[in-house]
């Protein structure tokens, strides 16, 4: 029987970590990456992070602007599994993503009911930006979130 060689594979986080090296030996920001692949900048990062599946076609234009090896596309375009490694986040700025989370969480359910009825707002048919906003006393971040509602139906 001969030996057969198997092609190194890179996984999601292969994928990642090299994506994060070219991103920074290029200068490039998240903002450019995404306008140069036709993508949101929320949804690039969230992709190139692992935590969404590239289509092909998006993934093929980020190797290539990258200059990713060829077995990236494969991982990039892998359906991922979602697993935090932590139950409360410890980096200040997500921890206060948890923190808006724990403390509006059931205000924001309860003007979605009452607005919309029982359901909830989509995370897979789902928009997000970033922007800054000037302020005297300081600027302020902006999050604009959109998801489409889904009604919970009875079975």
């Amino acid at each position: 029987m001969k030996d057969t060689i198997i092609s190194e594979l890179y996984t999601k986080e292969d994928a990642t970590a090299a994506i994060l090296v070219a991103k920074k030996q290029m200068g490039l920001k998240w903002e450019e990456i995404a306008e140069k692949i036709g993508m949101n900048p929320v949804w690039t990062h969230s992709a190139c992070m692992g935590m969404n599946a590239f289509p092909q076609d998006k993934a093929e234009a980020i190797a290539t602007l990258l200059d990713l090896p060829a077995d990236t596309v494969d991982a990039l375009t892998e359906s991922p599994t979602k697993i935090w490694s932590q139950t409360v986040p410890t980096d200040p700025c997500i921890y206060r993503f948890y923190e808006i989370v724990g403390v509006y969480g059931p205000t924001l359910k309860a003007l979605i009911h009452e607005e919309f009825g029982d359901g909830i707002m989509s995370a897979i048919d789902f928009d997000m930006s970033v922007t800054r906003v000037p302020d005297e006393k300081g600027d302020r971040v902006k999050v604009e979130m959109s998801g489409k509602y889904l009604s919970y139906n009875a079975w």
